[in-house]
C-alpha cells in the first residue's frame, strides 16, 4: 500500500482528495494536516510514502513544510498542490526538496496516477506549467555557472540522461530515447543524484535547466 498524507488548510479540499484516493486499491490515506507544522509532525511520527502538501497554509506554509519533511523524513516524497499562477511559490518548493507539483484542478485519474508515480520516485510535474515554470523562474546567469560546475564530473551518457530527465520524461521514456534499458537509466540517475548533490529527480531536472542542457542535442 502507498501511504499518503494530505495537507491543506481547507477541510473540503482534504475530503475531496481523500475520496478520490480511497477509490484506488493500492493507496491508503494515513493522515491529514491543516497546516505545515502538522504535516511535518505527521511524517515524523508515522510512515508516509507520499505527502500531498498545499503551497499556502497557516502556521508554516507548504514550502517550509517541504523543507521540514525532507529533513525529518527523507523517504517521503513531497508533492505540492498549487493553483495555476503560483509558479514562483512552486519554484521555491522544488528547491526546498519537493518531488514535484500538481494543479489543484487535476482530475481524479491523474491524481491517482501522480501518487503512484511519486511513490516510485518518478517525476510529478503538471504538464501545463512545467516548462513555463522552470524557464521563467529557475535560470539566471549566476545559477548557470554554479550548475555547470555541479555537472562537471558527469559522463557524456549521464549528461544525456540528465538532459532528458529535465524535460520530465520517465525512466522508460528516457530508455527508449537513448536505446538503453530502464535499469541502466535508473543506475545513471542514481549516480547523477550522488554526483550533483540533488535530493531527487525533480531537483535534477531544475539543475538541467540551470545548466542549459535542454538546448543540447
Amino acid at each position: 500500500m502507498i501511504r499518503v498524507l494530505i495537507a491543506d488548510d481547507e477541510a473540503l479540499m482534504r475530503a475531496g482528495i481523500r475520496l478520490i484516493l480511497e477509490n484506488a486499491d493500492d493507496i491508503e490515506v494515513v493522515a491529514e494536516a491543516g497546516d505545515g507544522r502538522e504535516a511535518a509532525a505527521a511524517c515524523r511520527t508515522q510512515e508516509v510514502d507520499v505527502a500531498l502538501v498545499d503551497v499556502q497554509m497557516p502556521v508554516r506554509d507548504g514550502i517550509a513544510a517541504a523543507e521540514d519533511i525532507s529533513r525529518l523524513s527523507p523517504r517521503t516524497c513531497v508533492v505540492m498542490l498549487t493553483a495555476f499562477g503560483q509558479d514562483a511559490h512552486v519554484t521555491r518548493a522544488l528547491r526546498a526538496g519537493a518531488s514535484g507539483f500538481l494543479l489543484k484542478d487535476t482530475g481524479p485519474a491523474d491524481l491517482i496516477r501522480a501518487v503512484r508515480l511519486a511513490a516510485k520516485g518518478e517525476p510529478v510535474l503538471a504538464p501545463r506549467i512545467t516548462r513555463q515554470l522552470l524557464e521563467r523562474h529557475v535560470r539566471s546567469g549566476r545559477e548557470t555557472e554554479a550548475a555547470l560546475r555541479r555537472i562537471e564530473e558527469l559522463t557524456p551518457a549521464e549528461r544525456d540522461v540528465l538532459r532528458l530527465l529535465g524535460t520530465g520524461l520517465s525512466n522508460v521514456d528516457i530508455a527508449d530515447a537513448l536505446y538503453l534499458s530502464a535499469g541502466t537509466v535508473k543506475a545513471h540517475i542514481s549516480r547523477i543524484l550522488t554526483r550533483t548533490g540533488c535530493a531527487n529527480r525533480v531537483q535534477a531536472a531544475v539543475l538541467a535547466h540551470d545548466a542549459g542542457l535542454l538546448g543540447e542535442r
